[in-house]
């Protein structure tokens, strides 16, 4: 894989099974979210958008102890109010990257995600935590509030109410309340983690891609959208499936009780 740019803060690989793996590669700092790190997920998402190989992206941090412990509060003390906003539409925008990429990007959360490392795993579409996780947006405790989408989309993931309780507090919980929230899909241990990520990913890699991707982005539109809204979608993107060489040969490899060989068109 071959890339048009070095990135210090970030690292990536993709196998031979189209699984792309990035780690947050800032260990010595619990691989807090600097300016660095956002910028360049934002440039590395961009480039990786152009790898056609690409089916799956596992995202993780370096180390046992983090995920992302949270943004750096170097990035943020001593801010003048008129750069605040750029430094927050910087992180909108990587967060962007990562939420709207067209397949599907599983969080492996190892250790602590916390304030911005909370937001950047519920960018990703599942989130699978090991054992020893931690989840929490502590912003509060600093005299600010989440400004990296914490407020938004952690209501849509666990419901109002409970991410007000959480916002509110900065309450810090451990991955078996993550999970029962909802903030988590699925709980493994430390040396499982990417292993059962992989074998999550590799669930999807022999799917359409063509499909995979109008699946995401019909439950991505539709869940900032009103129901009508998003069923409406979702007829366009089920029309699209129509046009494609793999409905077909799903539909007919079904009926012929084999499994489909996918071409992605």
């Amino acid at each position: 894989m071959k890339m048009n740019k070095e990135y210090q803060t970030v690292k990536y690989s993709i196998d031979d099974d189209g699984i792309g793996l990035v780690v947050l590669n800032r260990p010595q700092s619990l691989n807090a979210l600097n300016l660095e790190m956002y910028t360049e997920l934002e440039s590395l998402f961009d480039e990786l958008r152009e790898e056609d190989k690409l089916r799956v992206v596992i995202l993780t941090g370096e180390g046992e102890k983090a995920f992302a412990a949270g943004t750096d509060i170097n990035m943020m003390k001593g801010l003048e109010v008129s750069e605040v906003r750029g430094r927050a539409e910087l992180v909108k925008r990587a967060e962007g990257k990562i939420e709207d990429f067209p397949v599907p990007i599983i969080a492996a959360v190892n250790g602590l995600a916390l304030g911005g490392g909370c937001e950047v795993a519920m960018s990703c579409d599942i989130r699978i935590a090991a054992t020893n996780a931690k989840f929490g947006q502590p912003e509060i405790n600093l005299g600010i509030i989440p400004g990296g989408g914490g407020t938004q989309r952690l209501a849509r993931l666990i419901g109002i109410g409970r991410a007000k309780q959480l916002i509110f507090t900065g309450d810090i919980i451990d991955v078996h309340q993550a999970y029962q929230l909802g903030l988590v899909d699925q709980v493994v241990s430390p040396e499982e983690l990417i292993t059962e990520a992989k074998r999550l990913a590799s669930r999807m890699t022999n799917k359409s891609l063509a499909i995979l991707k109008l699946a995401k982005m019909a439950v991505n539109y539709g869940c900032n959208r009103d129901l009508d809204q998003g069923l409406q979608f979702e007829i366009e993107c089920f029309n699209a499936c129509f046009k494609t060489e793999d409905q077909s040969e799903g539909m007919q490899a079904f009926v012929e009780r084999r499994k489909p060989v996918f071409k992605d068109k």
